[in-house]
């Protein structure tokens, strides 16, 4: 049987927030395609020295497979940015080693909107504030690749929180599409442009969707650039409480007593 793929994701940039499996894939791994466009060179630090490195940058994907078909043998890392389901471009090459018969694995890793959160400290799901997710991007030159109905104008009238990747390059754009008739945002909802989040020269500005474009343009960058827009990013007291922790709700773990208290579920079972 053929040596394992991996298939790593290295986290959103800080090499310290790889898991604690992928950095043992990688010190494991006699062969790592890596990309130095998107991952830190640091990251590099948990292979062993004899590696075969070889950076997929300027890489297509035949010449990513042709490594993989030259190293049968070899426990190989294919290491890339945030979490390899999301925008990760993986299905291609899982295709390919169903159809080489090569054995393969995916290693979760932290997603960038994960770290960008974290890096402006912000809980992304808040009641009566915002209870969904949207990941997402502009359409650009791979418009092709694109379901109707799943670009960032789509899913602006819902007014949800949304996560934008992939779109630094075209801030006005961006903009006008949050902004479309019938958006569930206004031109003071909250924005925040993060650009490698969690890299050591990350930049974070806070913004409104009506200075969005320009809080874009501030940083002079056109890759690495994660939006985030909604009404959980505003800095005033989010007033509701989750009902999860909440004395009075109850849940199959904490029952709730007769004085109003709540009681854990082993506490409960040993008075009954």
């Amino acid at each position: 049987m053929s040596a394992l793929i991996s298939f790593v994701g290295a986290g959103p940039g800080a090499d310290d927030l790889i898991t604690l499996r992928g950095a043992e894939r990688l010190a494991n791994a006699d062969v790592v395609v890596w990309a130095s466009s998107l991952i830190p060179e640091s990251m590099l630090e948990h292979c062993k020295p004899d590696a075969e490195l070889h950076d997929s940058a300027t890489m297509t994907l035949e010449d990513v497979l042709a490594v993989f078909a030259a190293h049968p043998d070899a426990p190989i890392v294919r290491l890339h940015s945030g979490d390899p389901s999301v925008y990760g471009a993986i299905q291609e090459q899982i295709d390919w080693c169903h159809a080489s018969d090569r054995a393969f694995e995916v290693v979760p890793g932290v997603t960038s909107v994960a770290g960008a959160a974290a890096e402006i400290r912000r809980e992304l799901t808040i009641p009566q504030r915002g209870q969904a997710l949207v990941y997402t991007r502009l359409a650009g030159r791979t418009k092709a690749s694109m379901r109707p109905n799943e670009d960032v104008k789509a899913f602006a009238p819902h007014g949800t929180t949304m996560a934008v990747f992939l779109s630094g390059a075209r801030p006005d754009e961006l903009q006008r599409e949050l902004l479309v008739d019938g958006s569930g945002y206004t031109t003071e909802t909250p924005a925040v442009v993060i650009v490698r989040a969690t890299w050591p020269d990350q930049q974070i500005v806070h913004t409104t969707v009506g200075e969005l474009a320009a809080a874009i343009r501030s940083t002079g960058a056109t890759m690495t650039v994660l939006v985030l827009v909604g009404d959980v990013l505003a800095d005033i007291p989010a007033g509701a409480r989750s009902h999860l922790y909440a004395p009075e709700y109850t849940t199959a773990y904490r029952l709730r007593s007769e004085r109003g208290s709540t009681e854990g579920r082993a506490s409960a079972r040993r008075t009954h």
